[in-house]
Parts: structure tokens; sequence; C-alpha cells
């Protein structure tokens, strides 16, 4: 499944579950300053690899789907550091993006997890993980494409990889 090109990555996920389990492996890696950023129609799972990113990093309050209030910040209770999701669903381009404070958001040094970062391009930063994330034929099954971008976040893409380890394949993919 692993692509030629260092930095992509392919996997799938059969349910729910082993989506929000997938996205809580890469939780327990991140460090400040990293950029998160899930793409995918509406009901692709972004929430629920979301939530999984949050609990695997210790986020306190647990994840939700932030689209009504756009931003929601968390923290853990190991350290100072701040985790903020961002769903740009209903933002209309960099100008909204920059009227939310998106700069200081980036400036901030916490983990952000962007969801619907397509329609913020221009204000994301270069250096981020990019997960496209499409439903399968099969119910709640998911095709997760990995793209890594920075030497930061090559290095989390790897870790990632590394510590899934073989049994992603037979224990995680292949379902309930």
């Amino acid at each position: 499944m692993a692509s030629a090109r260092r930095g992509e990555w392919h996997t799938t996920s059969q349910s729910a579950r082993r989506t929000e389990a997938l996205g809580q492996a890469l939780g327990a890696l991140l460090t400040p300053g990293d950029v998160i950023c899930l793409a995918g129609d509406l009901g692709a799972g972004k929430t629920a690899f979301s939530r999984g990113i949050g609990a695997g990093w210790g986020a306190r309050p647990p994840l939700t789907s932030p689209t009504y209030n756009l931003v929601h910040e968390h923290e853990r209770l190991s350290d100072a550091t701040r985790l903020c999701h961002l769903d740009f669903y209903r933002v209309n381009g960099a100008r909204d993006a920059e009227t939310l404070g998106i700069h200081d958001l980036l400036d901030s040094g916490g983990v952000l997890v962007f969801e619907w970062p397509e329609r913020v391009l221009d204000v994301l930063p270069g250096e981020r993980l990019w997960i496209d994330i499409m439903p399968r034929a099969e119910e709640n099954g998911r095709d997760l494409h990995f793209a890594a971008i920075g030497e930061r976040h090559n290095a989390l893409l790897a870790e990632f990889r590394h510590g899934l380890g073989k049994s992603w394949e037979t224990e995680y993919a292949a379902g309930d």
C-alpha cells in the first residue's frame, strides 16, 4: 500500500471505529506546531478521524464537530499545549479565515487540525500533513491518502506508519 514516493501513503479502513483508531494513533504522535489537514466530502469520516486525533493527543474536552462554532480549542492535562480543531465548511476563502484570526492560530505554536482545508489553501502553512478521506463502496469503509509536506511532517508520517506496523493491514483494515 505504500507509495513509491517519500511522504505519501495510502490505506483503507472498514469502519468508523477503525478510522477513529487510525486518528488516535496519529494524535499520540503530534507535537506543537503540527498541522493536520483533513479533506473529503460530507460524511467522509473527517470528524471521526479528528475525534481519534483528539483522543490520542489527550484533548480535553473530547473533540466534536466544530461546524457551527468553526473553531474549538482543546487543552491536555499533561502540559500547556493547545489543540485547535477548525472546520472551514462554512468559510468562503482566505478572507473569511483571516477574520476568524487564522494567523493568530497559526502563530500559536499549538497543534492545528483543519477540516475542509481546501477552502483556505491561501492561508495554510506550506508544511503540513494532508489527508484525503474518501468513502468506499462498502458501508463505513474509507480510503485514506496521506501526503506529508516538509521535513517535520515527513518524519511524522514515517513515525506514524512505523508505529502502525504490518498489523494495521490485518488487524485494523480488515474490519470488525
